[in-house]
């Protein structure tokens, strides 16, 4: 009674496998659909995007700043803010040498400039005390009382400063904390003078966005300052608290032009601040994601900004997916020719394997802002050659067991055992060494890394629960059982055959 039901248990186990790899691969599909994940996110060498040149900002007997350092730390925050957004096979580099040296920023698809236009953001954040402000509907040039305390010459600029020009209100950063300075708001309404600098972007320590749901749902950027920040913020509000207006304002000027002048009623000891100024969602996402990962070293000008051009990219698309065609041709040709019916099999295994990793770039796509590259093409074709291998190990490993005697069922348990570590460690090393280029490589390698990484899961995946789970299930067919000369497992491809008689 008790093997009776072991016998059953043991033939049911297949079946449920594959049963359960199919409701996986269905669930996968609807998922896919629901969330309108209905197509692969292709990188920049496949569908364009957009390149600008970011060339260092060298103001007159300064040129000793622009260093190797400098640009180095500058492709760091560069590259954090980027991958903060979640923007995908970016490429952020520095070319040339000495003060020559600039940034190349490449981002793929409709997005990339908007992300160019803030990565190129110093993110010089600084606290100062409004001295002076006028509505910028005043004609500059206009006579105006002059600010107290103030030199002539701040208050003659701070007169002729004309906040409706363009070039007012691109931002500079190039003043130094310890100027008193004029300048325009970012909307261009409103001037200001500002006191010397009190608080400066590098004492920040968290910065994050958020709304107010209960002030007309307003984005706004909160912060969160250092030991050394919250101390100079608190004396800052302290002092301005009993001063008359506009004394009593605090302006936070983000490169060169002020983001807001909030009243300060009481002073903020806590050491946590709000920036508000009319954001929207992703005005407030993208300043809090700047100032978290600190100002850029260099002020820089942007140079050339080209959209690049996806028609080479479907050519290089056109090309990696022909020889994707034809490796995987080759593979089946070869299973049929070698395997013969048993090649069967490879050919619905790879069919799964490949279903898999189609879905999963499509709800990777969807859910980690995955995208395909020439390099992760390169990946997928690799695996190909990687899951092939399991296969030759597996079939080998049963065609080992027959010849030492075995009926075709037990081989291909039996060979199993033996087979499955093989293909274990040999699959462990693709992924070791797919993690290592990911970790310690920069651009498109990374693409290649994590497309080899993901495909060589799959392919443990696939023949642990399809492959083997099918082998069994063909072994008690009587066509291979048998060893029908098509079948892969004849006498002759066993290597099984009878010595012949010697005369």
């Amino acid at each position: 009674m008790s093997t009776t039901t072991k016998t059953v248990k043991t033939a049911a186990r297949p079946v449920r496998s594959l049963a359960i790899l199919g409701i996986v691969l269905v669930a996968m599909t609807a998922l896919a659909f629901i969330q309108g994940a209905t197509s692969v996110r292709l990188g920049l060498d496949l569908r364009g995007g957009t390149s600008v040149t970011l060339q260092p900002r060298i103001a007159p007997g300064e040129s000793g700043k622009v260093t190797n350092e400098a640009i180095d730390q500058a492709v760091s925050i560069i590259r954090q803010r980027v991958n903060s957004l979640g923007v995908a096979e970016s490429e952020v580099a520095a070319q040339g040498s000495g003060t020559n040296r600039q940034i190349v920023i490449s981002v793929p698809g409709d997005t990339g400039r908007r992300v160019v236009e803030l990565v190129g953001q110093t993110a010089e954040l600084r606290f100062r005390q409004v001295l002076a402000s006028q509505p910028s509907t005043i004609a500059a040039g206009s006579a105006s009382a002059p600010a107290t305390g103030v030199s002539a010459e701040i208050n003659a600029t701070f007169a002729a400063l004309d906040c409706k020009k363009a070039a007012n209100l691109q931002g500079t950063s190039t003043d130094a904390p310890s100027d008193t300075i004029a300048v325009c708001d970012r909307s261009g309404l409103t001037k200001y003078i500002l006191a010397p600098a009190e608080v400066l972007g590098r004492q920040i320590s968290k910065a994050s966005a958020g709304i107010d749901t209960q002030g007309g749902n307003a984005w706004y950027v909160s912060l969160t300052f250092n030991g050394e920040g919250t101390s100079a913020f608190g004396a800052l509000t302290t002092r301005v608290t009993t001063l008359a207006e506009p004394l009593n304002q605090v302006a936070i000027v983000l490169d060169g032009l002020v983001v807001s002048s909030p009243r300060i009623n009481e002073p903020i000891p806590s050491g946590n601040a709000q920036i508000t100024g009319s954001f929207t969602q992703l005005e407030a996402q993208d300043l809090a994601n700047v100032l978290k990962y600190g100002a850029l070293p260099l002020s820089f000008d942007r140079g050339e900004v080209q959209q690049i051009s996806p028609t080479l990219g479907a050519d290089q698309l056109n090309a990696g997916l022909l020889a994707g065609g034809l490796g995987l041709l080759l593979v089946l040709l070869y299973s049929l020719l070698y395997y013969r019916g048993l090649g069967l099999v490879t050919v619905g295994s790879l069919l799964v394997a490949g279903s898999l990793v189609y879905l999963l770039f499509l709800l990777l796509g969807k859910w980690i802002g995955f995208t395909l590259t020439l390099a992760g093409i390169a990946g997928a074709i690799v695996a190909i050659g990687v899951t092939a291998d399991s296969f030759i190990i597996f079939f080998e490993r049963i065609r080992d067991e027959i010849r030492e005697g075995r009926s075709l069922r037990t081989a291909v348990d039996t060979g199993w055992i033996r087979a499955r570590h093989t293909i274990l460690i040999a699959d462990f090393v693709s992924i070791i060494a797919a993690v290592l280029l990911y970790f310690f490589a920069v651009g498109g390698v990374r693409g290649f890394a994590f497309t080899l990484g993901l495909t060589t899961i799959v392919d443990l995946i696939v023949v642990f629960v399809f492959t083997k789970p099918l082998v069994t299930i063909v072994a008690k067919l009587n066509f291979f059982a048998s060893g029908h000369r098509f079948s892969g497992f004849s006498a002759k491809s066993t290597g099984t055959l009878p010595a012949p008689k010697e005369a």
